[in-house]
């Protein structure tokens, strides 16, 4: 018998064989949950929205151009001088004690009485997000999440073989009621459901922020019926309309809610910096999962941040960046309120990157994608925002980046595409198309 002849269905050709015309050899090595594994819509955007003919409202890149690169540039000279023994050493997997004192009294500004002991240091919130995924949940465990939901925690989802299961959100951001219901249905079908996923400030992408009242009614519903909540706030300090940032969930609540929080938007994305505010027994397995992916997270990454936070007014820089964010806010609901064809709806944002935007009846974000990107914008398709393929209808439009001039000039070019789309649509009788206000409170139902 050859050796040829030996080969079943069931045993992976070789590479050197000459009918395998597989790109990747060890594509049948992989572990189950790598098969799950699809490229960010927002990463996969980066090489067309990055030519500079395009104007890109795809992104949520902070605009980094004002901080004052000169004086931070001379206190990272003199921490290599003075303390680069230390900076360029290895470090705790808890993180340095320093900066978590100090991440203490950033958090101070939401309300959040923290203790330096119950902080964890990661890289950036995503790794965050990614260690409380690991040690929480096993392959079919539940994970609730708000519709729509950050593209980036349902990746780190999927990849750990989870089961997203969205809750409703109003004009006020999450809805209790749905919430209520979801949870309730879940556990009568003899689901796990481990940990509800929220963005309470200027969710990313619908913009919205949970009032209050609505905070305390949620919190009131995880007391009730024992739910882990996952508080990520990325954008809490970025309020752009005058007002105090809210109290974090996490204030009002330290025993159902871990925190995640992040200096990628209010200094700087490079760095990746983040944090992991959590009760004690959670706080010990996070560094247990911390020391097994990295051993301990950069220390001189921690050491710029603990360096600035130190020796700049980084509440003063709080400020600069919010009036540069408002302007290009404003030009933003600017430009869509003299661009958008009727039957269009979006989010009024007060903080954070993102404005959501409903496109007319019978159109197709994704579908559309490509004739945007021909007429040189660049957007984030609503679809790559949900786990269950809604979304179809919508538009995630980032203002944090370009200049507010660009910010226009994306939104006249995308209302052309959009009014393009909706003429050929009539044209052939796809779909008839209702006039709905032009100006609407919340992200609304996905209507395909």
């Amino acid at each position: 018998m050859s050796q040829d002849s030996t080969l079943n269905e069931s045993t992976p050709a070789r590479r050197d064989q000459p009918n395998d015309t597989r790109l990747d050899r060890y594509v049948d090595m992989y572990a189950e949950r790598a098969h799950g594994m699809t490229a960010s819509a927002v990463r996969s955007l980066f090489a067309v929205a990055n030519r500079p003919e395009v104007v890109s409202l795809a992104g949520g890149m902070p605009n980094i151009s004002d901080l004052p690169l000169d004086v931070i540039g001379g206190l990272v000279s003199d921490l290599i001088k003075d303390h680069g023994t230390q900076a360029l050493q290895y470090g705790s997997g808890q993180g340095e004690l320093m900066i978590r004192e100090q991440i203490c009294e950033v958090m101070a500004e939401e309300q959040i009485h923290g203790h330096p002991d119950d902080v964890v240091i990661t890289h950036g919130s995503q790794q965050g997000l990614d260690l409380l995924t690991r040690i929480f949940c096993d392959p079919g465990d539940v994970i609730l999440a708000e519709a729509p939901s950050y593209v980036g925690a349902l990746g780190t989802f999927a990849a750990y073989q989870a089961e997203v299961v969205h809750v409703a959100m109003d004009e006020h951001g999450l809805n209790p009621q749905a919430l209520r219901q979801a949870l309730l249905t879940l556990r009568a079908a003899g689901k796990r459901v481990k940990f509800l996923y929220t963005i309470p400030n200027f969710n990313n992408p619908a913009g919205l922020t949970q009032p209050l009242e609505r905070r305390k009614e949620i919190l009131a519903i995880a007391d009730e019926l024992d739910l882990l909540i996952v508080e990520d706030n990325p954008y809490g300090l970025l309020t752009i309309d005058g007002q105090d940032p809210l109290p974090a969930m996490r204030s009002l609540d330290d025993t159902h809610v871990v925190y995640l929080g992040s200096f990628s938007k209010t200094f700087a994305p490079g760095l990746r910096v983040g944090w992991v505010l959590a009760p004690h027994g959670v706080r010990e397995k996070l560094v247990l999962a911390q020391e097994s992916a990295t051993l301990a997270p950069s220390v001189f990454s921690q050491f710029v941040v603990s360096t600035y936070l130190a020796h700049w007014d980084w509440r003063a820089q709080l400020d600069t960046f919010r009036a540069m964010y408002r302007e290009r806010r404003d030009a933003m609901l600017r430009g869509l309120t003299e661009h958008m064809p009727p039957g269009s709806t979006w989010t009024h944002p007060t903080g954070g990157f993102f404005v959501w935007l409903t496109l007319p009846e019978g159109l197709d974000s994704q579908a559309m994608l490509p004739r945007a990107v021909s007429a040189r914008v660049a957007y984030t398709p609503g679809t790559a925002f949900y786990a269950d393929g809604m979304g179809s209808r919508n538009i995630r439009l980032s203002y944090c980046f370009p200049p507010p001039e660009r910010i226009i000039e994306g939104t006249r070019r995308l209302g052309e595409v959009i009014n393009n789309e909706r003429d050929i649509n009539e044209t052939f009788g796809l779909k008839s198309f209702t006039h709905t206000p032009r100006i609407h409170p919340g992200p609304g139902p996905d209507l395909r």
